[in-house]
């Protein structure tokens, strides 16, 4: 599996997120969105529920209980205006049967007609393509959003201990080395020394 960076360039991001909604694909655009705006993994933002992002009477919360895969802990974060927006415009283009389906539904069912997540090779397909299309040449994978997510609180003044938090790291190395400002340093003492 090759390495993914975060997208730094802030500008890319909102190409990707005009080409999402030029193409009018509301699914991506909140899962990206999402992604890139609540550090989460993708095992766990695929495995999302609507009553995960919805009250019972349809309004979005404010904030978001999500138990991770990986670590099995709890993590609580609240929605920002972006991804409430993301919601909005997918809740105007689909159709929601119950609150106990999943957010980011495949057309695929179980032997027992249930409904299930896309994958996370579609999810991949999706994220890597409109990137593409954007003009990001980097290698691009799922994890990319969540390395965009730690990237950009880091560079917008997030205590690296808070990040290491949020993240689930087990270090502030593990944190820095994750979101690519290890290399970033590495790279700018070797170019500070010319001799």
């Amino acid at each position: 599996m090759r390495e993914v960076n975060p997208i730094k360039d802030v500008k890319k991001i909102r190409r990707v997120k005009r080409l999402m909604l030029k193409d009018k694909n509301y699914r991506d655009l909140l899962m990206f969105t999402l992604g890139i705006n609540a550090g989460l993994r993708i095992s766990d933002i695929l495995a999302m529920e609507w009553c995960d992002l919805l009250y019972k009477g349809k309004g979005i919360k404010d904030e978001v209980r999500v138990k991770e895969k990986k670590t099995g802990k709890t993590k609580i974060f609240p929605l920002n205006g972006a991804v409430k927006k993301a919601i909005e415009m997918y809740l105007q283009n689909v159709q929601i049967k119950e609150l106990n389906t999943y957010t980011f539904e495949s057309r695929k069912r179980t032997q027992d007609g249930k409904a299930k997540p896309i994958s996370r090779i579609a999810a991949w397909q999706s994220i890597n393509k409109y990137c593409k299309r954007a003009g990001i040449e980097q290698n691009v994978g799922t994890h990319t959003l969540r390395k965009t997510f730690g990237y950009h609180q880091y560079k917008s003044g997030t205590d690296i201990a808070m990040l290491q938090k949020m993240l689930n790291h087990s270090s502030p190395q593990v944190t820095l080395r994750y979101i690519g400002i290890e290399r970033e340093k590495l790279n700018a003492r070797y170019k500070a020394v010319e001799l």
